[in-house]
């Protein structure tokens, strides 16, 4: 693999992180003033919508590209979807005050 197929691989998942996150945050809105979820954190809803939402589109891609599923891309699916919980409630934020502690400062 190439530096080039790699970058792009690097895009797409950035870009289908960023979507999914969109995805999530606006059924999170949606969804957290029924009245069965008000009591519920919405932390622990938009972490609930991500868990479904991030597999379910694994698979509907693997569908519509006529991918063979394979058990790893379902796995793959869940760890994404807590990267995808992490964005879409604002953890770009947090990223970079781990990224920033990191760095190394004169």
């Amino acid at each position: 693999m190439n530096t080039e197929m790699l970058m792009q691989y690097i895009t797409y998942a950035l870009a289908g992180v960023g979507i999914l996150a969109f995805f999530v945050s606006v059924v999170v809105q949606v969804i957290k003033e029924m009245p069965i979820l008000k009591k519920i954190q919405t932390n622990v809803v938009a972490l609930a919508v991500s868990l479904i939402l991030t597999p379910v589109a694994v698979v509907v891609l693997c569908i519509y590209y006529r991918i063979v599923i394979e058990w790893y891309y379902v796995f793959a699916s869940f760890l994404e979807a807590f990267i995808v919980y992490l964005v879409s409630t604002g953890g770009w934020e947090r990223i970079t005050e781990i990224w920033n502690r990191s760095k190394y400062k004169e």
